[in-house]
């Protein structure tokens, strides 16, 4: 089980970090200037896979951790 987590855990970290950040403009809220950030961007191709991926990792990753909790 501890092994499941370890190889869950590490994708779950290398995912993240491929993504793309969505939050580039947060540092213009702040200052007042234009901002796209909370704008509707739709997700396509290779980021709406990575965001699947990071989405199915972490609820495996959250069922692990609860199952293994009651064992």
């Amino acid at each position: 089980m501890e092994t499941a987590l370890l190889v869950i855990s590490i994708l779950l970290i290398i995912i993240v970090l491929l993504q793309s950040g969505k939050a580039e403009g947060g540092p213009q809220i702040i200052s007042g200037g234009q901002s796209e950030l909370f704008s509707n961007r739709k997700e396509r191709g290779s980021e709406l896979v990575i965001t699947r991926i990071t989405m199915i990792l972490g609820f495996a990753f959250f069922a692990i951790c609860l199952v293994s909790m009651f064992i």
